[in-house]
């Protein structure tokens, strides 16, 4: 009887393509779906590791021209009203709003700080818009993967029984590929989860390290036109 059995055992493929062929209908929607949503994470992380590296560079050159002793208006006249850079967006909502503060005599319209301080504020929760966007997929992919996993898994471990108690036929080689096909779900429900909350704390953190670098910049450069408001 055992010999038979493992013969049994033996001429059955377990590879992955088998499993996925021979599980229920249900059960492979759920593995599409958690298949194709670590597709679409990784293409986030992916995507987000190469806008984050060009944001750090942007900035860097960006304080270097700003730091470097050039007049303002002569960078902001250099860089325009509608740059590309995050940094340089932050700059120009700040130079612009500073500009159409002053009348026509070169007096300054009341409430300047607090305009340009707003102004600046606007670009910088643009810019936090643009970075985070996508991060909530990859959180929603690492909260509800294994879930979605284990459905799949309870409805494979359940159509089994049902073949077996059809079967009437108790042998392990009838019970394990069905078991096998059921905790494939949970398997890639892992295998999209893991990496989802991963990079998400690691991108979340970028993004915050990133922003707080343009927040700080933005409180530099009000307390430079502040000290030209005062004086």
């Amino acid at each position: 009887m055992e010999t038979e059995t493992l013969a049994m055992a033996q001429e059955i493929d377990f590879s992955l393509l088998a499993l996925f062929a021979r599980a229920t209908l249900t059960v492979k929607v759920v593995m599409v779906l958690l298949m194709a949503m670590s597709f679409w994470s990784w293409s986030i992380i992916i995507t987000k590791f190469i806008q984050y590296r060009a944001a750090r560079a942007e900035a860097g050159i960006f304080d270097r021209a700003f730091w470097s002793g050039e007049p303002l208006d002569e960078l902001f006249e250099k860089i325009g009203p509608q740059p590309e850079g995050a940094s340089e967006k932050v700059f120009a909502a700040g130079m612009l709003e500073w500009r159409r503060s002053h009348r026509q005599d070169g007096a300054l319209i009341a409430g300047a700080q607090a305009r340009i301080d707003r102004a600046m504020n606007v670009a910088i929760a643009r810019e936090s818009e643009r970075l985070n966007n996508g991060l909530s997929f990859l959180a929603t992919t690492g909260a509800t993967a294994p879930f979605i996993g284990l459905f799949g898994t309870v409805w494979g471990i359940k159509h089994s029984f049902e073949q077996i108690a059809i079967s009437q036929n108790t042998n392990l080689a009838v019970v394990a590929p069905g078991i096998a096909e059921a905790l494939l779900a949970t398997g890639i429900g892992l295998i999209a989860a893991i990496p989802a909350v991963v990079f998400y704390n690691k991108l979340n953190a970028d993004s915050e390290r990133i922003l707080g670098n343009y927040e700080s910049f933005a409180d530099e450069f009000a307390t430079i036109l502040s000290r030209q408001l005062d004086s």
